[in-house]
């Protein structure tokens, strides 16, 4: 069974603990995208799963076995890493069956895998060429390659993508949803890109500081954000966010005085509230929130309009396109339904970059 359970896992370095008691239930052909910034300790979490970090605290469970203490090549796992990590001197065919030679595996099965994996990645004409002769697409391909011919109970994917192009990743991302759809094998999955963790995984883990921000299927951490943090994080272009404090349950007023009237109330009576609305959830209308555009962005399926609301710069996402310019006043609105409300706090730094934990 491909199930992966987690139990308090924790991680220090010294006196420096990175991962604080992270506890995770991962069904067997489950895909589960570990996601957040640098530092979260995303990487330490999968790597302490692959057994190339020792445990500090708690227990990994691969199947019904725990494998704290069981070497990596002992827990059949097969893990594909950021910088592909294919033999220079070997062709495809050759790296892709080395470790099942290291097993002493029959050469007959050997070929009959390589060439299977082959087919279904498409590489069956590449297989005699060295890895300087592909590009970084194709290198890739030979490293899931490589993991599919061990046929393991879990993938474990550290960064795929990150040494690709915008394009070539988006070609990837497609290619890696559709082996897991085919194989249905246990795949965790390392991102610092949250845009990679929606469009390909079952479930999301958002880690932020070593521990678990929240988890659930893509959509609902879209769409019912536990915190500021998941809310500043999921999602691109990012939600825009506006502080000030609740009066009578319906209108929230701006540092400057300025008086926005809510659509909804807040359901918790707190008095100093951040109001959240993603850009697409803004509409253009004749009454709402007054804003100062200063920048319109038109890609020709659709128009960003960035601009300023009682001095908060704020983006706006319209379908199609638009006669806006910059310099005129428009009137934002949205629906009740479609507006967050939290605890008022400084908005997170959340940029995308490398982990490094």
């Amino acid at each position: 069974m491909g199930t992966v359970n987690i139990r308090d896992a924790r991680k220090s370095y010294g006196s420096v603990e990175v991962l604080h008691g992270v506890s995770i239930d991962i069904e067997d052909g489950e895909f589960v995208a570990l996601v957040g910034p640098s530092g979260c300790g995303k990487s330490t979490l999968l790597r302490m799963i692959a057994g190339l970090e020792d445990i500090t605290g708690g227990e990994i469970h691969i199947g019904d076995r725990v494998v704290n203490d069981v070497a990596p090549k002992d827990r059949d796992i097969a893990m594909v890493f950021q910088n592909y990590a294919l033999y220079p001197h070997k062709n495809v065919r050759e790296n892709m069956g080395f470790a099942l030679r290291q097993r002493r595996v029959p050469r007959a099965d050997i070929e009959q895998r390589v060439t299977e994996a082959a087919r279904i990645l498409g590489l069956e004409h590449l297989l005699d060429r060295k890895p300087r002769q592909l590009s970084g697409g194709q290198r890739q391909r030979v490293a899931m390659g490589r993991a599919i011919v061990r046929d393991p109970n879990v993938f474990l994917f550290d960064e795929p993508l990150s040494n690709l192009d915008a394009k070539l990743r988006v070609q990837m991302r497609s290619e890696i949803k559709e082996l897991h759809q085919r194989l249905k094998t246990t795949t965790i999955y390392v991102t610092h890109d949250q845009i990679e963790a929606m469009t390909l995984a079952d479930r999301v883990v958002v880690l932020n500081g070593g521990v678990i921000e929240q988890e659930g299927p893509p959509l609902e951490l879209y769409d019912n954000p536990a915190s500021l943090f998941v809310a500043a994080f999921i999602g691109s272009p990012p939600m825009n966010f506006l502080e000030g404090d609740l009066v009578d349950n319906t209108c929230l007023v701006l540092s400057d005085g300025t008086r926005l009237e809510l659509p909804a109330g807040d359901p918790k009576g707190r008095s100093r509230i951040t109001v959240g609305v993603r850009p697409e959830h803004f509409e253009l209308s004749e009454n709402g929130w007054p804003a100062t555009v200063s920048v319109v962005e038109p890609t020709g399926s659709e128009t960003q309009i960035t601009a300023r609301l009682a001095g908060n710069v704020v983006r706006v996402l319209v379908r199609g396109r638009t006669a806006v310019r910059p310099g005129e006043t428009i009137h934002l609105s949205a629906a009740p339904d479609l507006i967050h409300i939290f605890d008022a706090a400084p908005v997170p730094e959340v940029a995308e970059m490398e982990d490094v934990a």
